[in-house]
């Protein structure tokens, strides 16, 4: 790693162009000579580019809500877009982050591997990693600079297994999922729970990563006809997944369609038909939660992209990710180091837009309200709206 870290800069030459934006300073911030940089690596470009752009768009909501300054130190933000897919481009990045931006935080990630590959990097550096969006349960584990605000699939699928499970039309379910790190904690906590609760599966489907055709695979569910289809997809691919759905006929052939939040992405919702309506999924989030926060959080996210995009799950993980930061960093100092902001962020809690949140002391993953949601239709629109709330879940793991 030292070796690494040394040749970062020969390696900065090849890197995409970095993106510094930074809402203009008070006087007061200008006269500060080292601000305080965060290093926000997302992708921006390729197939998981909403991820980025939903976590880029809250980061600059929440500097527009609350300024660009924390006890006299200048907050920046340097976005680099990872394009998502290729984990030693984001090592990369991040390496050129902290030896040549020299970064305090580092954050973003939109999907696992992504986050693995940087880890070694935070551990290196010793300053806290805040993963905003990737979700497999042992991403924590990587180095004991990473914090999450963003969820685990085990905490999102958990609560919606034990509710199939007690559910009276649903004795028989195929999963389906994407095959990677993710969708394997979805697929063994689903499988658990369900079969724990009397449940039985009849078949465990794996589609690629990349570039899926989900057709083939939803034509073997039709033909094995169970009561209902378990599906993670990473947030992006929900559209493509639910025309199928539809086209192949599983809803007319009495097959139910549940999932995690992210075939039901909120930001996808308003491109979605009527194939959606009763859908039931489990999520960390919905734009349509019922709070003042949310309310307001939702009407500020949407003026900010000009009504181009709804708030989504990927999104909060951007907003209180700030939040942790711009707390942390209050809390311990102007001056704090990695360690001391690490520190500062375990054990804290506060009231986000998806309802009360937490940073587990010990864990160092987020504590959340975990909601059960059906697809309804509401002003001419399809939202995602709240039947069930499971309070305080924590990552429940694999």
């Amino acid at each position: 790693m030292k070796r690494t870290f040394k040749t970062a800069l020969a390696a900065a030459c090849m890197a995409t162009a970095a993106t510094t934006w930074v809402v203009a300073p008070t006087a007061a911030a200008a006269a500060d000579a080292a601000p305080f940089k965060i290093g926000l690596i997302v992708p921006m470009t390729g197939p998981f580019a909403s991820t980025g752009k939903q976590i880029d768009a809250a980061v600059k909501l929440y500097m527009q809500q609350h300024g660009t300054t924390v006890d006299g130190r200048t907050i920046q933000v340097i976005l680099r877009d990872d394009g998502g897919l290729q984990p030693e481009n984001t090592k990369r990045i991040a390496q050129e982050m902290v030896v040549q931006d020299k970064v305090n935080v580092l954050a973003g990630f939109g999907l696992t591997p992504l986050a693995f590959a940087a880890a070694p990097v935070a551990t290196q550096a010793k300053i806290p990693m805040v993963v905003m969006a990737a979700a497999t349960s042992s991403i924590v584990k990587k180095s004991p600079y990473i914090v999450r605000t963003s969820q685990t699939l085990p905490q999102v699928t958990a609560p919606l297994a034990d509710w199939a499970a007690k559910n009276p039309k649903i004795k028989s379910v195929i999963t389906l999922i994407t095959d990677y790190g993710p969708g394997h904690d979805a697929e063994k906590v689903f499988i658990k729970h369900f079969t724990d609760g009397g449940g039985k599966i009849l078949e465990s489907i794996r589609v690629p990563l990349q570039n899926p055709d989900f057709a083939p695979f939803l034509q073997r569910v039709r033909d094995a006809k169970p009561d209902a289809v378990f599906v993670f997809v990473p947030s992006g691919p929900g559209i493509a997944l639910m025309k199928q759905f539809k086209d192949k006929g599983l809803a007319k052939a009495g097959i139910q369609i549940i999932g995690t939040g992210d075939v039901l992405d909120d930001d996808l919702m308003p491109s979605m038909g009527n194939e959606v309506e009763g859908v039931v999924t489990s999520q960390h989030y919905s734009a349509a939660h019922k709070s003042p926060e949310n309310k307001a959080y939702v009407a500020a996210f949407e003026k900010l992209t000009d009504n181009k995009m709804r708030p989504n799950f990927m999104s909060v993980g951007g907003y209180d990710g700030m939040h942790l930061i711009y707390a942390a960093l209050k809390k311990a100092g102007p001056t704090a180091t990695g360690d001391q902001l690490l520190a500062a962020m375990k054990g804290m809690h506060w009231e986000s837009p998806r309802g009360p949140i937490s940073i587990d002391p010990q864990t160092r993953d987020i504590v959340q309200n975990i909601y059960l949601r059906r697809a309804e239709k509401v002003n001419g629109q399809y939202w995602n709206v709240e039947f069930e709330t499971v309070p305080n879940v924590k990552d429940p793991g694999v």
